[in-house]
């Protein structure tokens, strides 16, 4: 039997989530009717296999992507009936996102990639938090340098100042260390929760490790679409 959260404060909610791909006799269902409660300030991992359906799960929960069916709601909005344009918004305040790959923009510095998005969506003191941010993930000293000048380690740090500096409520990464040797994908770890830490965010990270995994607080694995075990660590 599938555990519930141990509090009333949602962060995430989903009821019966599927996702399709196609139409008709040559639809590919990826999301099998999925439930889920996040609380508020949580640590989760969503644990399984590739192919299980764990990173389109957190594209739907993220609002990167709109489910076939059912409904979620993140931080207290329905994202159900919104549009792709309405979603952007959405995200805003609410959804930070680390990816595997970095998605730096190459012609712009390091506290250009975390500030210009704070400046787009109209916050104030766009560059003095983009710097502060940057330094709390040790990068005070890599403020004007360009992402091609970076490691791998240092871009993804920068990733991570960009996600935390619009002070989301939830916190997703989706293999924040996929693209990093073992000794630097741990220091990223670290990072991440003392950054969710800091924040007071929910964190969700989706992994095939299961070591990371035991990380969090609560562990769901997935199989083939759906929820197939769900745990406190």
């Amino acid at each position: 039997m599938l555990s519930p959260p141990v509090t009333t404060d949602i962060a995430i909610r989903a009821r019966n989530v599927t996702l399709s791909l196609g139409s008709g006799e040559a639809a590919t269902r990826i999301l099998k009717g999925i439930d889920l409660d996040v609380a508020a300030g949580e640590s989760l991992a969503i644990l399984g296999p590739s192919g299980s359906g764990k990173s389109s799960l957190m594209a739907i929960l993220s609002g990167l992507e709109r489910a076939t069916g059912g409904s979620v709601h993140i931080a207290g909005l329905d994202f159900g009936p919104l549009d792709e344009d309405a979603l952007a918004r959405a995200r805003r305040g609410r959804v930070g996102i680390v990816l595997q790959a970095f998605h730096l923009l190459p012609t712009m510095t390091a506290l250009e990639n975390v500030a210009v998005p704070l400046e787009l969506a109209g916050l104030a003191d766009p560059f003095d938090r983009a710097a502060d941010e940057l330094r709390a993930v040790g990068l005070g000293h890599r403020l004007t340098h360009y992402p091609a000048q970076l490691s791998g380690g240092e871009q993804q740090r920068v990733a991570i100042a960009r996600a935390v500096a619009p002070q989301p409520e939830i916190l997703f990464a989706d293999e924040p260390t996929g693209n990093l040797d073992a000794a630097t994908g741990a220091d990223i770890i670290e990072l991440l929760f003392a950054r969710q830490a800091a924040a007071g965010a929910t964190l969700v990270i989706i992994t095939h490790d299961p070591g990371l995994a035991a990380r969090c607080g609560r562990i769901i694995e997935m199989r083939d679409g759906a929820i197939v075990a769900d745990r406190r660590a």
